[in-house]
């Protein structure tokens, strides 16, 4: 069974056509409806839609088709009978109490990342689907399809990168204006988002940090800045150091207030130098071990010898639709899971980690202490200026985001 892939619970039971529901037609949302309606996921039927917003009843009729079922109340629509998944693309802080609703009915999971707000409700989400093992739950962790980090985890869990000594990834290409913030009352609001660019942009990094390398750090230092750049209550711009048990050094830098941006990525281990940039993966390989070479080495300024490799990457980066397909073919056939929801909260103990780190100024140690984070969430919960259910201001009409790894 390939490494990049974990087994899943088969279904043998379940049905020729998986009929899905999707709650929350946004951007993403609406473009995982017409991802199904277009035909595309083999196995998979669009058989209803919901949202609270009465509006997209007729959106819904004129975008997608007349003949989808529209439902304003999620529970009524899972508990109808006339779906046998979920996928959702709701709000981040709904995802959690959604998912675990849908269990109790019995229905299959693939929710939208991040996993949730906090790590304390996505570990109950967690908890729930452990209960329904009937279903299979996926979180929408669509980098996980990109063959260049799977090349990536591949060399890494391989050994052939050695044993991992330093991450550095500076990732500055989520630039937004101040005009998409202000397309929603909710954007960047700790009552409405729960968060900025590291719950909002950064998840599919801050996945993909602990999945390529199955390491997870023993403690984190951030510098989280609120509302550097634009006039937002949440973070905009990080800077995070983290340390983990092999002594193994990571940092971490985001912002959504730069332009233009870099996506770089480098992994350093005791047989060389992992670079990702541009989509290209360069490998600068040691010809014996860094430790190897050291310990046989007399002279006073020699190094071991290194070769420039371009490494093929092979396959298709299969993003969304990849992730509907294969959740899809875990329903039908029992496939292995490429991004298993219970995996959701790794990336998001990262987050809160960095979160707590600033609002308390120091060092934050893992197992995270998720109570102390959920106070000090709350607290800036009750001072945001967005007031939830006061007013609902999603965009009136969703936009297309097919092709985007957001």
């Amino acid at each position: 069974m390939s490494p990049d892939l974990a087994v899943t619970s088969s279904t043998p039971s379940a049905p020729a056509i998986v009929r899905v529901g999707v709650i929350g037609i946004g951007n993403m949302g609406s473009t995982h409806a017409r991802t199904i309606l277009s035909g595309a996921i083999p196995g998979a039927e669009l058989a209803a839609v919901c949202d609270i917003r009465e509006s997209m009843r007729q959106w819904t009729a004129e975008q997608l088709s007349p003949n989808i079922a529209f439902w304003s109340d999620s529970e009524q629509m899972m508990q109808s009978g006339t779906i046998d998944a979920v996928l959702l693309a709701t709000p981040h802080d709904d995802h959690a109490r959604q998912a675990m609703i849908a269990f109790q009915h019995g229905l299959h999971v693939l929710v939208e990342k991040p996993a949730g707000v906090s790590t304390a409700q996505v570990r109950q989400m967690n908890d729930a689907a452990v209960a329904a093992p009937s279903s299979v739950f996926a979180i929408m962790y669509n980098q996980r399809t990109n063959p260049v980090y799977r090349k990536l985890r591949e060399l890494i869990q391989s050994g052939e990168l050695g044993e991992i000594r330093r991450m550095n990834w500076i990732i500055t290409t989520w630039y937004r204006p101040q005009s998409y913030y202000d397309s929603g009352g909710w954007r960047a609001t700790w009552a409405g988002e729960g968060g900025g660019v590291l719950i909002n942009q950064c998840p599919h990094q801050l996945d993909l940090l602990q999945w390529t390398t199955g390491m997870m750090p023993e403690r984190i230092r951030a510098f989280c800045r609120f509302g550097r750049y634009r006039d937002i209550e949440v973070e905009d711009d990080v800077t995070a150091y983290a340390e983990y048990a092999n002594g193994a050094s990571a940092v971490f830098i985001t912002t959504t207030g730069e332009a233009p941006g870099t996506n770089r990525l480098e992994m350093t281990g005791d047989r060389g130098k992992i670079v990702i940039e541009n989509d290209q993966l360069t490998f600068w390989r040691l010809r014996e071990s860094e430790p190897a070479f050291n310990s046989r080495y007399t002279g006073k300024f020699g190094s071991p010898e290194c070769w420039q490799c371009d490494i093929p990457v092979e396959g298709e980066e299969t993003g969304h639709p990849g992730i509907i397909r294969n959740w899809i073919d875990a329903i039908r056939y029992g496939t292995p899971l490429l991004s298993p929801g219970a995996e959701g909260i790794h990336g998001l103990t990262l987050s809160n980690a960095m979160l707590l780190s600033t609002w308390t100024d120091g060092w934050v140690e893992l197992p995270l202490n998720e109570q102390q984070f959920t106070d000090e969430l709350e607290q800036r919960r009750q001072n945001s200026v967005y007031k939830p259910g006061s007013t609902v201001e999603p965009e009136d009409v969703p936009a297309d985001l097919s092709g985007t790894f957001k």
